[in-house]
């Protein structure tokens, strides 16, 4: 809950533990910083050594501060910790910031004095930010509980770092660039508050307008995800992420273990959660204030409008490099150019409108890009000239900018004749920059934003067909290759398993003698591949194990006694169980799809270019399930080999829906089987015709007993065992199920069935019914944070919702706000009771403590049910009442 982070934020009292008047030390340090930034609260000296610290009383212990202390900031040696932290939970000071180091980065001594300070915090309910950090920053209150050898500016960017040193350098770069700060937070060992407290604290303050981080590791991915995923929609968070963890670079034994390196997988869950990583300190703050100056692109096509050729060339060449596209001005456009511009323009887009431009050409043409539809942003490239001042020409730039949905950069080239622009620039919202190729970067860095927020915005399409997996037969398999020692499954079993979720498989005869492949390949008609049977060889290629478009009886002989003789000399130590003879499938593209364990964020998936040359092309994206048909065209999209799969100059497309199908499908193997370690199924042939995989590969290892379903996902997938049926007093039937990203177009259906009043009832005013942003966070919801169930039924042949309750959790599973509607003609009929009734067994079940939502005087049906259900209803103020029902014990329906 917020609560919990409030007194690190905005404390009205702060015990400044270690204080000291050393002028060296970090007590000093600390102290001073706190005094010269202008704190208003009440700062209170800590140290036994002290009956004064610059000139203020020094207690020998917290437990002698005669009045209570919201925030205890603690910079003394590591073995005297754990007292101290004893010493402010019986004071009852419930925040500890802690600077100190010496615990988990030294050693086993560390370790265990960290332990005793989590275990002595968690006794009297204290949150620790630290240790081993550089301190916390609220330039609005005048907070700097660092030692850091200047403060930061007030300003509305949070920024969040793992590195204190890297803090350091950050405010010195800040306060030169003018650059202002709600939050400054060195989060240091995250022992207790992590990355997910911070994102949930500062995305409901409404001084921070985007969150920054700078981030080395992450531990608890499933909060981090969780937390992204609810407020990226409505702040942005961006990231520069350092390094790759060993467990990525690893080697591996499947084609996807090797390629799919954990970094790689950092990218793939930022997207997913709608967040945008960067790759320099600077992008960091540039995007930053660009996002919070500008609208978002929605393309990479940009117009750049210039008084010099030269920069602007140079300028389309990097943004070409970068991914991005020049746009392609239409013939209105150049129309409308020509008629303004001298007849030595460029005639083309850069539209260098010449040396002599003046500040109105400038504008004119902007505007004329900004009204082209196949222009997504434009950039304003102005070189100082001795005709046209620098400063009319940002106002002609600034006023145009201010009547468009589209962004304006600008790149003013110089210093000195160009400070005053650059001024009017900033001032009048356009982000501006010294060099072109910046705001390049930031423009293709929003553009990358943009499309990852579609993941969380869109509508996804209906899944195609259902599918019902043959799960118990996988876990027959799966159990039996673990309780006989197997990791690597063979051809056999994966076969069983791959036909078990509908995936294509070609039939496969395993043959341990030369006569057997003979069988085999009469059995099965030619011409057949042949490939070495063993499980303890992964990549067959590489041992000359397979031999393809085989013809005759003949050759399937001696093929076998040559495979078999290069395996047994490559791998002497593996067991050879003969050979697997399949038939060959002539498709035009070979694709990989597969899967491996993260050691940080769990099962991710693979696709991409597939084949023996799948690691030299290496075309491939990573997604984390689950995967709904959306999420799975986004992960296909995002590889070279979609435009060829799409259907290419004379070649025919691929059936797309069926990949994208076949992906949700494999998805939930890899979801329902925390066993699998690593799987490739490579090549996975496809054309117009269908696809089928031709090989596959699987390793698996045994797990620990889950204590709820899909525990190894960072992301909880669709919560289907809270699907029922209610009956209505009337007699209808009533499906109550949670809600789906689906659904949006149900949802905004339903207000067709509110009334005003209800409406009003349930938003407390006019809220815009055909926002689709709107209707997303409705949506879109995490099921590891919130739950909304709908009532579904049928309304003229129409699947039509016709109720909504949800309750919405913090990252502490303490308490979650909860709300119904139900609409007018469905009223009085048991179905809002019946809802209420559902997701306070939910609540339960998720471990909730307690309910609570604020409601209208004048809605009495809600105080009727609140009353009923058990709520303590209590005045709120004179509009509203408020409702709050503890749930550690049930509660009798009155």
């Amino acid at each position: 809950m917020k609560a919990q982070l409030e007194p690190f934020f905005r404390p009205s009292s702060i015990a400044i533990i270690g204080a000291s008047e050393k002028p060296a030390s970090l007590g000093f340090a600390v102290m001073n910083n706190m005094i010269v930034a202008g704190y208003a609260g009440r700062l209170v000296p800590v140290n036994p050594k002290y009956r004064e610290v610059l000139g203020l009383t020094c207690y020998r212990s917290v437990l002698d501060v005669p009045e209570p202390v919201d925030l205890g900031v603690i910079q003394i040696p590591a073995k005297l910790v754990p007292g101290i932290v004893e010493d402010c939970g019986k004071a009852g000071i419930k925040a500890l910031l802690i600077l100190s180091a010496g615990f988990k980065e030294a050693g086993d001594k560390g370790h265990a004095l960290l332990e005793d300070v989590l275990a002595t915090a968690k006794k009297y309910d204290i949150r620790i930010l630290g240790p081993n950090c550089l301190g916390i920053m609220n330039p609005a209150i005048g907070m700097n509980a660092t030692f850091a050898s200047r403060g930061a500016l007030p300003g509305r960017i949070a920024f969040i770092s793992q590195s204190g040193a890297l803090c350091a350098s950050i405010l010195d770069w800040a306060t030169e660039q003018g650059v202002g700060f709600s939050y400054f937070v060195s989060i240091g060992s995250m022992t207790d508050v992590g990355f997910h407290d911070l994102i949930e604290y500062m995305s409901t303050d409404p001084q921070t307008s985007s969150i920054l981080i700078y981030m080395e590791s992450l531990t608890d991915a499933r909060k981090f995800m969780s937390a992204a995923r609810a407020y990226a929609r409505t702040k942005p968070i961006l990231i520069l992420k350092s390094g790759s963890s060993e467990e990525g670079a690893k080697a591996a034994l499947s084609h996807t273990g090797s390629l799919a390196g954990n970094d790689l997988v950092f990218d793939a869950a930022f997207k997913r959660a709608g967040m945008l990583r960067v790759e320099k300190m600077a992008d960091l703050f540039y995007c930053a204030q660009a996002l919070a100056m500008q609208p978002r692109p929605t393309g990479p096509r940009l117009a750049i409008v210039t008084n010099a050729g030269g920069p602007a060339v140079l300028t389309t060449d990097y943004l070409i490099r970068k991914g991005g596209k020049i746009a392609a001005l239409g013939p209105q456009t150049m129309d409308s150019l020509n008629q303004l511009l001298s007849d030595n323009w460029s005639h083309n887009n850069p539209v260098d409108i010449l040396g002599d431009g003046t500040a109105e050409q400038f504008g004119r043409s902007l505007r004329l890009c900004l009204d082209d539809p196949a222009v997504d942003a434009v950039l304003v490239i102005f070189v100082p000239q001795a005709i046209t001042p620098p400063d009319t020409v940002a106002w002609a730039v600034v006023q145009e900018s201010r009547n468009t949905d589209k962004p304006v950069f600008a790149s003013w080239m110089g210093e000195t004749d160009v400070t005053n622009a650059l001024e009017i620039l900033e001032k009048g919202s356009v982000p501006a920059y010294r060099f072109p190729e910046s705001a390049v970067d930031v423009f293709l860095l929003m553009n990358d934003y943009a499309k990852n927020l579609e993941i969380l915005y869109e509508t996804p399409e209906e899944v195609p067909e259902a599918f019902t997996p043959d799960r118990m037969k996988v876990r027959q398999v799966i159990d039996q290759a673990l309780a006989s020692g197997q990791t690597q499954l063979g051809r056999e079993a994966i076969t069983e398993i791959l036909d078990a979720y509908e995936i294509p498989v070609t039939r496969v005869i395993h043959a341990p003698t030369s006569e057997a492949a003979v069988n085999a390949a009469e059995q099965l008609g030619y011409p057949v591949a042949v490939k070495i049977d063993s499980p303890d060889i992964s990549h067959k290629t590489d041992v000359g194990g397979v031999v393809l478009n085989i013809h005759h009886p003949d050759l399937v002989m001696n093929t076998f006694d040559r495979i078999m003789e290069r395996a047994s000399k490559a791998r002497p130590e593996a067991r050879l169980l003969g050979v697997t003879v399949e038939a060959m499938a002539n498709k035009r593209y070979e694709l990989m799809i597969g899967a491996k364990q993260d050691p940080v964020f769990g099962p991710v998936l693979v696709f991409g270019m597939g084949g023996v040359a799948v690691e030299v092309f290496k075309d491939l994206q990573m997604a984390l399930p689950p995967l709904n048909m959306s999420l799975a065209k986004h992960l296909v999209q995002g590889t070279k080999i979609f435009k060829l799969l799409d259907g290419y100059r004379s070649m025919p497309g691929v059936d797309l829906d069926a990949i994208y199908f076949l992906l949700i499908r494999f998805a939930y193997l890899v979801m329902d089987f925390p066993e699998i370690r690593e799987m490739d199924l490579n090549p996975f042939a496809v054309d117009e015709h269908g696809g089928v995989v031709l090989d596959a590969r699987m390793m698996i290892e045994s797990v620990g007993a889950a204590t709820r379903p899909y525990e190894h996902l960072v992301i909880s997938p669709y919560p289907s065992q809270y699907c029922k049926v209610f009956q209505l007093k009337d007699g209808g039937e009533v499906k109550l199920r949670p809600i789906k990203p689906e659904d949006e177009p149900l949802e905004a259906k339903l207000f067709d069935y509110l009334s005003k009043e209800t409406i009003y009832f349930r938003f407390f005013g006019y809220i815009p019914q055909g926002d689709p942003e709107f209707l997303s966070r409705f949506t879109q919801i995490d099921y590891d944070r919130e739950m909304a169930i709908v009532a579904e039924t049928p309304v003229k042949g129409q699947r039509t919702i016709i109720g909504v309750v949800r309750i919405v959790g913090d990252n502490w599973n303490d308490g979650a706000e909860f709300a119904i509607v139900v609409a007018d003609a469905w009223q009085h009929q048991g179905l809002g009771s019946a809802m209420a009734d559902y997701i306070i067994q939910i609540a339960r079940e998720r471990g909730f403590k307690r309910l609570y939502a604020s409601f209208l005087k004048s809605n009495t049906a809600m105080d009727r049910l609140f009353r009923a259900k058990g709520f303590h209803v209590r005045s709120d103020d004179a509009q509203t009442n408020y409702g709050e029902l503890m749930l550690e014990t049930p509660v009798e329906n009155g």
